[in-house]
């Protein structure tokens, strides 16, 4: 609601001519309705132009101008403006909350938020928008560029495929899985990158059509209330430097064939097929960081905190002592929440390629998926077993690992839908791969195929190749605590790499994917790490099991 307030004209010998609003030829007529100064020629335009609506024209010197009415005080005009509270205010609220506030006549920051608002629409509009547009087409050619460069590093690499013996075939298996995964990651920082800078545009034009339209219709209290999105807008998001990978290889006929593609080299000798298989060395196109560094720290409510398994880049479902299984970002919000069927609570949880929620229910002896929002039985586990913990992987299946009631038994077993497709439980000998206890064991697959496991009973990770042969075990002892070997919760990275909480140290150990121990991550604040996962951005997410916080780490550059 606004009230008009006749004004006088202002007395000066040498007073300022006022021009049109609609051209630059002096005023001598104004609109009340609209607001607008204008010329004679231009009174029928404006009145054309909108015909609909209803228009009080008057000569300038009789003009009204518009103040708004008292939020606080009825029947009051705000005539000034409170510059400490940023609010309009009538002569009631100056002599009462605002009293003692610097105050402002509002035609004063009408015609100053004006001129501030005409000249950022300006900026915008000429100077930023043009700016990201070029950014924008910087950004595509570099995406079709790259597009092309791993195009014809695809074509290069199936050219060398033929020189090689076909026992070797995964050797280009794995250099085709890992073209293809260093396309997608540098492809996926670029469109992200791009998204930023286009995502904007959208925005800055919408903002510059709004700018206009409040200068057209010439509302204070559209002007006045104005917030300045001018310095979000300057701030463009920093280039990202794209490094194309090469491919090289030589070949010596008779003696050795070899393929490099960065730092990974695989090379072919005379010699046996398993010892071949210890000459392809595959080291990251990341590397780990000297030091680790947390990147932020979200509160979950969840107290004590078990489990976390991350949803794309920035959320991760979490669940603890209780029947509720939650979704947290990574801005510290709950996203969702799912009530499961457990009669405690679900013994662990993990997500599908599909991202969908799976969590087993120990007494119950079920593993249950969450679809659309309901939940299925998707796996029962047979009589005298029950399912612990959980791992989808990448083909699809997933893996449960299994124990008997008394404990007396621990098993890895592998489905495909409800369908049992591998069982996991003793060595060549017969004898039992993962010690009885009363610990849980945890399970992970590996990017070569390998199934991780931690054995907390035996105080060790243990990994078997695909076909279920022990391959190693690690005891922590490497690693050089001051404390046992308390192994946790285990996850593997993009990498290959193994990490495995240790809750009695306090920190994380990092193996490569022969077991091979790399380093310790200890001076993020771990204190009693449970839950790990790994985004896909490559940052881990660690639960903490007594304060019931996720950490966010970023451990590889």
């Amino acid at each position: 609601m606004f009230q008009l307030l006749m004004m006088a004209e202002p007395t000066s010998q040498a007073q300022e001519v006022i021009t049109c609003d609609l051209c630059v030829k002096p005023t001598q007529q104004f609109c009340n309705s609209c607001q607008l100064s204008l010329c004679v020629d231009c009174v029928s335009k404006h009145v054309d132009k909108l015909k609909y609506q209803p228009h009080d024209i008057v000569h300038f010197k009789d003009r009204k101008v518009a103040f708004p009415e008292c939020e606080f005080h009825s029947n009051q005009r705000c005539e000034a403006h409170c510059q400490q509270c940023d609010v309009p205010v009538c002569l009631k609220c100056m002599r009462g909350p605002h009293n003692g506030h610097k105050i402002e006549d509002i035609p004063e920051i009408f015609s100053d938020k004006k001129k501030e608002l005409e000249k950022e629409t300006k900026e915008i509009e000429s100077t930023i928008i043009p700016q990201y547009k070029k950014k924008n087409e910087e950004i595509e050619s570099k995406i079709s560029i790259t597009m092309a460069k791993f195009d014809e590093l695809k074509k290069e690499e199936e050219m060398h495929r033929k020189f090689w013996h076909q026992e070797v075939d995964t050797i280009f298996n794995k250099f085709g899985s890992l073209l293809k995964s260093m396309k997608e990651n540098i492809l996926a920082a670029l469109n992200s990158h791009q998204s930023k800078i286009k995502n904007q545009i959208p925005d800055m034009t919408q903002t510059v059509q709004q700018n206009k339209e409040i200068l057209k219709s010439n509302r204070v209290s559209a002007v006045t209330n104005y917030k300045s999105k001018l310095e979000e807008y300057k701030s463009m998001p920093t280039d990202i430097d794209v490094k194309l990978p090469s491919l090289k290889s030589n070949t010596v006929q008779g003696r050795e064939l070899s393929l490099e593609l960065e730092e990974y080299k695989a090379s072919l000798t005379q010699t046996t097929l398993s010892s071949l298989a210890e000459e392809v060395s595959y080291l990251s196109l990341q590397k780990l960081l000297e030091q680790a560094k947390s990147i932020t720290t979200i509160p979950t409510g969840v107290n004590p905190l078990y489990h976390v398994a991350c949803v794309g880049v920035d959320e991760a479902w979490v669940s603890g002592k209780d029947k509720t299984i939650r979704r947290v970002d990574i801005h510290r919000s709950v996203r969702d929440t799912v009530t499961t069927t457990c009669k405690t609570w679900p013994n662990d949880i993990t997500v599908t390629r599909q991202g969908e929620l799976v969590y087993s229910d120990v007494p119950n002896s079920t593993v249950n998926i969450v679809r659309h929002g309901r939940t299925e039985t998707l796996i029962t586990t047979p009589q005298g077993w029950h399912p612990d913990r959980l791992c989808c992987t990448k083909s699809g299946d997933i893996l449960v690992s299994m124990f008997t009631t008394d404990d007396s038994q621990y098993k890895i077993v592998r489905y495909q839908g409800h369908t049992e497709k591998q069982e996991i439980e003793r060595d060549e000998d017969g004898e039992p791969i993962y010690k009885r206890g009363k610990y849980p064991l945890y399970v992970v697959e590996n990017n070569n195929g390998d199934i991780v496991a931690s054995d907390n009973n035996a105080k060790a990770v243990v990994v078997v190749d695909k076909s279920g042969r022990v391959r190693f075990r690690y005891d922590g002892t490497p690693a050089r605590r001051k404390k046992s070997f308390y192994p946790r919760h285990i996850v593997t990275d993009s990498m290959s790499q193994i990490i495995v909480a240790d809750i009695n140290n306090d920190c994380l150990h990092i193996l490569d994917q022969n077991g091979q121990f790399l380093r310790c991550v200890d001076n993020c604040g771990l204190d009693k790490p449970v839950g790990l996962s790994v985004d896909s951005e490559g940052r881990l997410w660690v639960g903490l099991f007594q304060s019931g916080e996720v950490k966010v780490i970023q451990y590889m550059k």
